[in-house]
């Protein structure tokens, strides 16, 4: 019992001690530069994406990376993958979610393949003989929408790392189960994306009823719902979740998990991997916590100890 506590305990210092670390001394990653493209809306016209672009003199191929909710290129996880992507021969492409660079043109939401597409399809990158996809979180529920439709020409493997790939179990395990100061802090950088698109275009709700959001239902009842034009939150969680789709994944996949995410309750993902799920291999691991992880992890997987290498390692071999 003690030894489970001290575990759980230790999951929370993985969540949140990298990032308070990187906002006081912020890893410096591989000199990028600034990255961006448009694409259309049927609703806007176009939408802006940005990101930070880093292109290998002799490059095995290109890695996109993809944040979680609430995050943007330069969280401390992104730099890493950047930077293990670099030491591996990839170059790298850090993509902003739409909204996600607080430039306020749009707010995404977890089912946006097209802001993945619209990436690995750019002129800066498409030269690339081959491309993979590592995403945090949220973004690697998109990063796996996109291995489960249609084919993404050069896409070799996918890489997801604490991933809500249920998202009707998810959102309720994160507005029920979850410690209230967690959501508050990923509805708080979703707020600031709605802030600032409200600042440069009419927004379905008014920005005021959206700051009042205690939950992730009623941030997406309020906001990606009108945006994106779901019936409802729950038809949303129904009709983008992955779970249903994971069987007609395209490439092979990767799933890592922290026995004690906090954000993100492993039994929804070994729920899902009680059926087979031929080309999806599922690593779980009772060290870190959510999208963060002891720089010496060892998963089993080909390459140097740490989660981003070891993952670099598994996409040199597919």
């Amino acid at each position: 019992m003690l030894a489970r506590f001290r575990m759980r305990i230790a999951a929370h210092f993985w969540t949140i001690a990298p990032s308070l670390a990187h906002r006081v001394r912020p890893e410096g990653g591989p000199t990028s530069v600034p990255w961006s493209t448009t694409i259309p809306d049927a609703r806007l016209g176009s939408v802006r994406l940005t990101g930070l672009l880093r292109r290998h003199p002799e490059p095995k191929g290109l890695v996109l990376i993809v944040h979680g909710m609430g995050g943007r290129p330069t969280s401390h996880y992104c730099v890493r993958a950047a930077a293990a992507a670099e030491a591996a021969g990839f170059s790298s492409l850090r993509l902003a979610l739409r909204g996600a660079d607080r430039l306020g043109e749009d707010f995404y939401h977890a089912g946006l393949t097209i802001d993945l597409r619209a990436a690995l399809e750019s002129p800066e990158v498409r030269d690339h003989a081959a491309f993979y996809a590592l995403g945090y979180s949220l973004g690697g529920h998109v990063s796996m929408r996109l291995a489960c439709e249609r084919e993404t020409r050069g896409l070799r493997a996918v890489a997801t790392v604490c991933p809500p790939l249920d998202l009707v179990a998810t959102a309720h395990a994160l507005d029920h189960e979850v410690p209230a100061l967690y959501r508050l802090y990923v509805l708080g950088g979703l707020k600031s994306i709605y802030a600032q698109v409200a600042r440069r275009r009419p927004v379905p709700s008014p920005v005021e009823a959206v700051a009042r959001a205690r939950t992730v239902r009623e941030w997406d009842e309020l906001a990606v719902v009108p945006r994106h034009g779901f019936a409802s939150p729950d038809a949303y969680y129904e009709g983008e979740s992955v779970a249903p789709r994971l069987p007609e994944c395209r490439v092979p996949g990767l799933v890592i998990a922290a026995d004690d995410d906090p954000l993100v309750p492993t039994r929804t993902t070994r729920a899902i991997f009680a059926r087979p799920l031929p080309g999806i291999e599922l690593r779980t691991t009772h060290r870190g916590g959510h999208v963060a992880f002891p720089t010496r992890l060892d998963l089993g997987l080909p390459g140097s100890h740490g989660l981003e290498h070891q993952v670099m390692g598994w996409f040199q071999r597919q």
